[in-house]
């Protein structure tokens, strides 16, 4: 395995625990659509009683931000492949409640320890 698939593993790892620590419930890990691959679509409760949440997560790791930082990645093309793919899955599934994208970005030190984890919500309105 090559170092960026290792630090893309180990980035979408972090973000699954980071998720499930914060309630949500992950539903999948790198589903794969006939567009790309969803990194994590998780569920999350907003409210007791109310419909769950689908969110699909576009996972970013970068080591050190020297090259820029793991955001800059996200741009218009990436985003609309995220869109593509929820809609498909949506679709897919017969998913008919709220959804919304995110993006979890990560910085990792040179010995792969967790410089920080920043959590988008809702990145496509």
């Amino acid at each position: 395995m090559s170092q960026h698939n290792e630090v893309g593993k180990l980035g979408e790892d972090l973000a699954r625990k980071y998720l499930e620590d914060k309630g949500y419930k992950i539903l999948e890990q790198n589903y794969k659509t006939k567009y790309a691959e969803i990194d994590l679509v998780a569920e999350k409760l907003e409210e007791l009683f109310e419909k769950p949440k689908l969110v699909f997560v576009e996972v970013r790791t970068k080591i050190g931000e020297q090259f820029g930082s793991p955001e800059d990645t996200l741009d218009k093309r990436k985003l609309w492949k995220v869109l593509q793919n929820a809609k498909f899955y949506s679709a897919f599934k017969g998913w008919q409640g709220p959804e919304r994208i995110d993006a979890i970005c990560i910085v990792l030190h040179p010995d792969f320890s967790v410089s920080r984890i920043t959590h988008h919500e809702n990145i496509i309105s």
